[in-house]
């Protein structure tokens, strides 16, 4: 027999997903389990074929387990303080509105402490895209009950169960208005990958919320499995429904999951919205801001 036959291939194919990193801060500090590095791969294959010019593209993330993903993307990155990605872009956006400034953080850092900030970006419709990771908790501080916190869920500061109203965060986003909303997990990293780059080249406030496992802290004070036992509940509960009125998209405690594009419309972003109303006002003597 031919001696050829019996070569295995050597070399192992490059990842294309590497140079879109900081392979010298690797390996990261996210748990085994955990959805975010996921989440990451997914949006390094968005931009990937996204036809961004990456010397353009501006990472922001607040505090957090998701915050750290400003430190491992091979952007332009910045690690804000907590709650304070949101308006940090803002100011990115408006300075250089050349730019592309993706937000990435967390259901706590946005939703909480950064709720205020996440409103009004939405009715302002500023050009941004947000990643929301949410997990349902506050994986790095302890486990404490967030936001996003189903009714009757488990967490630190809540031992007995959680009895606040979730927030059903596509229904915010809309109504307050996002002209770009999906969910999607880390299950769906095909679907999620096609969001994500359907974000980055919308004009205005686009938002993706990614549901996430957090097995170190959520699921396992909650009793439902590890990482892969998440995976299996995301593929037998969700439900893709493309459209459907965010109003009944809210999630329950190990519910049915309904995941898709919700919202894909067009209205003015905040800065055409300014350059149109004083273009008309001084007309030849207005100069249209592009930063």
């Amino acid at each position: 027999m031919p001696e050829e036959l019996y070569e295995i291939e050597t070399e192992v194919p490059g990842n294309t997903v590497e140079e879109f990193l900081r392979m010298e801060r690797m390996p990261h500090i996210w748990c085994p389990g955990c959805g975010i590095g996921t989440s990451v791969n997914c949006f390094a294959h968005a931009l990937e074929t996204s036809g961004l010019d990456l010397q353009k593209v501006s990472v922001v993330s607040g505090i957090g387990c998701t915050g750290r993903v400003a430190g491992y993307v091979n952007l332009d990155s910045f690690h804000t303080t907590h709650g304070r990605a949101i308006p940090f872009a803002t100011g990115l956006k408006l300075a250089n509105p050349n730019l592309k400034v993706v937000v990435y953080s967390g259901d706590g850092d946005l939703t909480a402490i950064g709720g205020n900030h996440f409103i009004h970006a939405c009715r302002r419709n500023l050009d941004m895209t947000v990643i929301l990771i949410n997990n349902f908790t506050y994986g790095m501080t302890g486990g404490q009950v967030a936001p996003t916190t189903p009714l009757t869920a488990t967490a630190t500061t809540t031992p007995y169960g959680n009895f606040e109203q979730s927030f059903n965060l596509p229904y915010l986003a809309e109504s307050c208005g996002a002209v770009y909303v999906a969910r999607w997990t880390t299950y769906h990293v095909r679907h999620l990958t096609k969001a994500i780059k359907e974000a980055l080249a919308k004009k205005g406030f686009s938002f993706i919320e990614v549901l996430s496992p957090c097995p170190t802290l959520y699921s396992r004070r909650n009793k439902i499995g590890d990482g892969l036992d998440q995976m299996i509940y995301y593929q037998e509960s969700s439900e893709i429904k493309h459209g459907a009125d965010t109003k009944t998209v809210g999630l329950d405690f190990q519910g049915k999951i309904v995941v898709g594009k919700f919202v894909d419309i067009e209205r003015p972003t905040y800065l055409d919205a300014m350059n149109d109303y004083y273009s008309k006002r001084l007309g030849d003597k207005f100069v249209h801001y592009n930063g």
